[in-house]
């Protein structure tokens, strides 16, 4: 199964670790070349390791999606050091601080906290796409999935800032994705419920915007968090011919809490 995959090249965003770095390692253990792009080099520099020790080839590019030379640079890196760019998974995202998930109600974020969440997680996204599309419209192929978030389906109060951004997320993978259709370039969109192993959870729980046990009991119905892995399958799906016809799709990975 996955035999698509062998010798198929991967772009990466937020790969340091997490989701990211959870997804890099599967494609590399299908065959893939991955590019983990990624801010922190050491960090990366693990997923690289980790990406090779299971099967694949690796290389670093740094990448700050808030700046689009720098999306720029690190996809034309990718294309020159593979050939091509078949699959791209941006999953970068952070909060107010560059991590944590603000917590606060639209009354009290301040602007600045404000644009710096829209910029990594909307801006970010929009830098990605941007050059990901040039790229796949030159070959005629590819396929994309961005990381939005249970969040983006579902407005809860004290996001305000997370929440509107990766409904953004959503809003920009369906334009991107009918704009492109008939260009052979499918565009999805994964909605991750709290999910264990992230960064972004153990912070959002530490500032006081989850309690697990709650979460747990009350809130998925399935009665777990989801795991990298559960993520990374999401993933690997979408950009599979198994999903050949599907694009502008917002696929839930939350054990059922869009319901």
């Amino acid at each position: 199964m996955f035999e698509e995959f062998k010798g198929k090249v991967l772009f990466v965003t937020g790969a340091a670790s997490g989701m990211g770095r959870a997804t890099a390692v599967r494609f590399g253990a299908l065959g893939c070349k991955v590019a983990v792009a990624a801010r922190r080099p050491d960090a990366a520099a693990e997923t690289v390791r980790m990406v090779k020790e299971a099967g694949g080839e690796a290389i670093f590019v740094p990448c700050d999606v808030a700046d689009e030379e720098s999306v720029k640079t690190a996809i034309d890196t990718t294309v020159e050091t593979f050939g091509a760019l078949d699959f791209a998974f941006n999953n970068a995202g952070c909060g107010a601080d560059g991590v944590h998930i603000p917590f606060a109600p639209l009354t009290e974020v301040t602007e600045a906290d404000w644009l710096k969440v829209i910029s990594t997680n909307l801006t970010g996204m929009f830098h990605c796409l941007k050059y990901e599309l040039i790229q796949m419209n030159k070959q005629g192929f590819g396929a994309i999935v961005n990381t939005s978030s249970i969040g983006g389906l579902h407005m809860a109060p004290g996001f305000g800032a997370y929440g509107p951004s990766k409904a953004g997320v959503i809003a920009i993978t369906q334009t991107a994705a009918v704009e492109n259709a008939k260009a052979g370039i499918r565009v999805n969109v994964i909605c991750p419920g709290p999910t264990d192993g992230t960064n972004l959870m153990a912070d959002s729980v530490g500032a006081g915007a989850q309690d697990v046990n709650f979460l747990v009991n009350n809130v998925i119905p399935m009665g777990k968090l989801g795991t990298t892995a559960d993520v990374s399958d999401a993933v690997v799906f979408l950009c599979s011919n198994m999903s050949g016809h599907i694009t502008g799709c917002a696929l839930p990975v939350c054990g059922g809490m869009q319901m």
